[in-house]
């Protein structure tokens, strides 16, 4: 007979205790507890399950994997994942509700159903006439694309065995639920539970599978950041509610690099890959603007031109200036000014200073530093630095410009777009393959240097 037992977890973080309590020891939230009953198998049931044991052999005997990748048919999508989905793989696609999960993966299952491929879609949001609605906007109809409503994983399985199909779509992990948990779905022991027998399960037949998964508002997939750890890659797509522009990253992939990111625009027929997205962030850019500079940043394999806006305005609060940043570290940009009215003695105290990346992007690399500290210097003394002009490169404390790697991809990504200048840091100067024909390169050492340059 199986045996019941109940336990309280913690909903944040996956505390286990077998009493509930106000406050979770491990994470500090309050009333985060909730019951949960968990069915323990007999250990005569359990030794049915057990598989032969392992055995040791050296690692050079080991016998290698061969990829065979499944297109998707969407060039972005197949970029973040590394070239396709590998078989048997488990992907899990996080982000905020609304933000267009699903549509890009119903877009990406309407290729691989007309390539042939026989899709099961798994939806525990919605009905079945819903998904159709969406896959007509999309252009996703085919007779390959099998879509089902449940939320019973046990019944899901039955039907995967059934039907055997290429791809394996589970829309969204929070809804679903195992038999063997009596807790509600979407609590954090039926994620974890789900998520599990979901990837013991495909990686036995080879299927591969996308799982799609809500944000909470700590930016944690379905509360716990353990369920990254079950799966084989973990793409996030971000971006704001009232941008067009989308960005799908990944932050873990066992398939390919990371982090690699895709570009989207949100059209009403679905998203549509940018293939040059540094055009698309510099297409508006104002003219003879103070506190605007282009900056180059590298995103996994792809970089990136931005603009780095600023603006410095006298505060109205006394003592209490303001410091926000869009799209930027507010926490690293509060180190930039500290270095400013330290190194170059500008008196930014009583000053309200906004940070913003155009386009609605999201950047932590730190080549940015830069060009953050010239849009910010830029804004303050109302002066308009040269349009044609890319800035490179990490502001150290001291005032000292560092260099960052791949600095010849970012110039030769600038001087394909028109930039005639680079600001660059001086041991550049040590780099003997640097693009040198088409675009004209200034060596700064500290930020005194760099000011002495834009502002004389």
């Amino acid at each position: 007979m199986a045996k019941t037992t109940t336990n309280f977890v913690c909903q944040e973080c996956g505390y286990q205790t077998p009493k509930w309590m106000g406050k979770c020891p491990e994470c500090l939230a309050w009333s985060s507890f909730a019951e949960e009953t968990t069915r323990q198998q007999s250990a005569s049931h359990k030794s049915k399950l057990s598989s032969e044991p392992s055995v040791l052999i050296p690692i050079t005997d080991v016998q290698s994997i061969v990829e065979n990748r499944l297109t998707t048919g969407i060039k972005e999508f197949d970029r973040v994942l590394g070239g396709g989905m590998v078989e048997g793989s488990l992907i899990l696609i996080g982000g905020e509700p609304g933000i267009g999960k699903s549509t890009l993966t119903l877009q990406s299952m309407g290729h691989l159903a007309r390539s042939g491929k026989t899709v099961l879609y798994v939806s525990g949001e919605e009905s079945g006439s819903q998904i159709k609605l969406r896959a007509e906007r999309l252009n996703a109809l085919s007779e390959n694309l099998l879509v089902c409503s449940e939320i019973c994983l046990e019944d899901i399985i039955q039907w995967i065995k059934k039907i055997e199909p290429h791809v394996l779509v589970l829309d969204s992990v929070q809804t679903f639920y195992t038999s063997d948990l009596q807790s509600a779905p979407g609590s954090i022991g039926q994620v974890r539970e789900v998520a599990f027998k979901i990837f013991q399960f495909i990686k036995q037949r080879g299927l591969p599978t996308l799982l799609i998964g809500h944000i909470n508002k700590d930016g944690a997939i379905a509360g716990p950041k353990s369920l990254e750890h079950i799966v084989d890659t973990v793409v996030y797509f971000e971006g704001e509610q009232g941008h067009a522009y989308r960005a799908l990253r990944a932050t873990k992939n066992r398939f390919g690099p990371t982090p690699e990111i895709g570009v989207f625009q949100m059209e009403q027929n679905g998203l549509v890959p940018v293939e040059n997205p540094s055009e698309w962030f510099l297409s508006e850019r104002p003219e003879n603007s103070s506190g605007s500079v282009v900056a180059a940043t590298l995103e996994g394999s792809r970089t990136l031109l931005v603009e780095v806006q600023a603006l410095v305005s006298t505060s109205s609060s006394i003592g209490m200036p303001r410091r926000m940043a869009t799209g930027f570290d507010h926490n690293r940009m509060s180190l930039l000014i500290a270095i400013i009215e330290k190194r170059m003695e500008f008196q930014l105290q009583g000053e309200d200073i906004f940070l913003n990346l155009a386009g609605g992007i999201k950047i932590t690399e730190p080549a940015l530093d830069l060009a953050i500290v010239a849009a910010i210097a830029g804004s303050f003394r109302d002066k308009v630095i040269d349009p044609l002009a890319v800035l490179i490169g990490e502001v150290g404390l001291t005032g000292e410009v560092r260099s960052v790697m791949q600095l010849d991809a970012r110039i030769l990504e600038a001087k394909r777009l028109g930039f005639k200048k680079c600001i660059i840091p001086y041991s550049a100067k040590k780099i003997k393959k640097l693009p040198d024909k088409g675009i004209d390169f200034l060596f700064v050492k500290n930020l005194a240097e760099l000011f002495e340059h834009l502002f004389e």
